[in-house]
């Protein structure tokens, strides 16, 4: 992750150690993960074995830890790093990334 945005110039670390909250973020994530995923086992499989659900659940959480990452860093930037969404700088700046 760079340091800077490339478009706007936005710092994205606040303070140091900011994103040690995005733990907890990510925890709630890989919950929300697992939960749906026990779930959908258990209705679109009939309820079977625990092997399919320990495995079923595991890979999930593999395949999707680099978006709950990303996501959780970006839910504490928007809730506690004071950085707000301009569309401008995407209109603006889009054909000078696209070079």
């Amino acid at each position: 992750m760079p340091a800077d945005c490339p478009v706007c110039g936005q710092h994205y670390e606040p303070e140091p150690g900011f994103f040690w909250g995005a733990m907890y973020i990510s925890y709630a994530f890989s919950t929300a993960i697992m939960l749906v995923t026990g779930f959908l086992v258990y209705h679109l499989l009939h309820d079977p074995a625990v092997w399919v659900y320990v495995t079923s659940v595991a890979v999930a959480a593999v395949l999707l830890t680099p978006l709950s990452l990303r996501y959780s860093r970006t839910v504490l930037l928007y809730l506690f790093g004071g950085i707000d969404y301009d569309p401008r700088y995407r209109t603006e700046a889009a054909p000078a990334i696209r070079r």
